[in-house]
């Protein structure tokens, strides 16, 4: 395979699925480069993480699903990835390897105190823990699930209003 080639069909399948860049490349180029090849050549060209090139302050934890392809009429399978934004600076994510992303952590830059902000998944806390020890971090919800889970809080609105207030949340918010 030519290094071009080779180039284009490795864009095609970081854009859409194996299978749809098999037919795109045939389509373009005249050459039929099977999904299996296109995908052995996928997991051949790792791809390094970036760096941040300056002290990290603040990080966001996520998580997702992700469904792989399966024959047709059989059930589909759902994955977990995780994903990590470096405020201001470099995002990673990976598929099912939490090790491989709290070690990216680690090797960055940072503050004294990095500002954390998650969903409250615990597998989310989980891989900030992994990331940063305790006294390293400040953990924080963020403020869509925080608005959702006011009501384990207790107590009534007018008791939760002056801290609305505080924050300049509108009471209609919640």
């Amino acid at each position: 395979m030519s290094p071009h080639l080779e180039r284009c069909s490795l864009l095609l399948c970081a854009n859409e699925s194996f299978a749809n860049a098999e037919v795109d490349i045939e389509v373009l180029t005249g050459v039929k480069v099977s999904h299996g090849t296109q995908h052995r050549q996928a997991r051949q060209n790792a791809l390094s993480l970036s760096q941040s090139q300056d002290s990290v302050r603040e990080m966001s934890v996520d998580g997702g699903k992700v469904r792989l392809r399966t024959p047709k009429g059989q059930e589909s399978l759902w994955r977990d990835y995780k994903a990590i934004a470096l405020h201001g600076q470099v995002c990673a994510a990976v598929f099912q390897d939490n090790a491989q992303l709290a070690d990216w952590v680690r090797q960055q830059p940072r503050a004294e105190s990095v500002s954390v902000v998650a969903d409250g998944h615990p597998g989310v806390w989980n891989l900030a823990r992994d990331c940063l020890k305790e006294s390293q971090r400040q953990e924080i919800l963020d403020w869509y699930h925080l608005i959702e889970n006011l009501h384990r809080v207790g107590g009534s609105n007018q008791r939760l209003e002056p801290t609305f207030r505080t924050t300049n949340i509108l009471q209609q918010d919640f």
